[in-house]
């Protein structure tokens, strides 16, 4: 499932390309044909995330609500000749009022038309997200200093932070050498805060570079004298998808298990249970 760098990247696209302009609104696949002839025509605002939502805004009370879920795609194109006929299955098609750029979705969980006020209760739903300058790491601390639920769990759950997907949280949580299944509840504010801020700055990079890379410069190939990874998800990473391999810092293998449907990565050294001192 794309992460929230993904739907940053895309609201900077699609406001860059489309913002202020007027823009056709289709559904060559038919299943958003009603909502598209609403705004088909009306100039488009602009565009922005909150977390794994992304919102269109056509004026007027009205966006285009988009959540890709695990399959979906956004394609945007600028500068073309020409727009090609639809390819496959196309929810919604954007095309600007010259000919010279378009954008298709795909796969999509979420794909409708929705007022303000209803944008509004999602957002009021969702966890502080990283990449939007207004959010407070301390709502998502409340939450996360209350609760016996695992980290790991905490940090994937988008009403506690939004945004995060099974690549940052895997990561993250090795960078602060946390265990994926300790307690929210016994991590301290400032080992919270550092996260947040390392989380802020992982995003962000995201954001720029289309790429997740989690590593640091000393455990980078050329530092190591390893191959680069090779994975279609990019990126340089400590754990993701590393099952077996050995740990770039202490060289045990990676170890994986699954909580809450979703695959865990880890170190065991890095990363060691959690024993709480009044346990001990």
């Amino acid at each position: 499932m794309p992460e929230g760098h993904t739907l940053h990247r895309l609201a900077r696209a699609v406001t860059e390309v489309f913002g202020g302009q007027v823009v056709r609104v289709g559904s060559p696949q038919g299943r958003f044909a009603e909502s598209a002839a609403q705004v088909d025509g009306a100039p488009l605002r602009g565009a922005e995330a909150w977390g794994k939502h992304l919102y269109i805004d056509f004026g007027d009370e009205r966006f285009v609500h988009v959540h890709l879920g695990l399959y979906g795609t956004f394609d945007v194109h600028d500068l073309v000749d020409e727009v090609p006929p639809p390819v496959g299955e196309v929810r919604m098609r954007l095309v600007r009022a010259d000919g010279k750029a378009y954008a298709d979705l795909r796969g999509a969980t979420t794909c409708a038309l929705e007022t303000s006020a209803e944008r509004d209760a999602v957002v009021a739903r969702s966890g502080p997200d990283p990449l939007r300058p207004d959010a407070d790491p301390g709502r998502a601390w409340a939450r996360i200093s209350r609760s016996s639920a695992p980290i790991g769990t905490l940090l994937m759950d988008q009403s506690v932070v939004a945004g995060v997907g099974n690549v940052y949280r895997a990561e993250l949580l090795f960078r602060h050498r946390i265990h994926p299944l300790r307690p929210g509840r016994t991590l301290r504010v400032g080992q919270w805060q550092a996260m947040w801020d390392d989380l802020v700055e992982l995003m962000a990079d995201g954001v720029r570079t289309g790429t997740i890379d989690t590593v640091r410069p000393e455990h980078l190939p050329e530092a190591m004298g390893r191959p680069p990874r090779v994975d279609d998800h990019g990126g340089e990473v400590y754990v993701y998808r590393r099952t077996g391999q050995p740990c770039h810092v202490c060289v045990r293998p990676v170890r994986t298990a699954v909580l809450g449907g979703r695959n865990l990565f880890w170190c065991s050294r890095c990363q060691p249970v959690f024993r709480s001192r009044a346990a001990r």
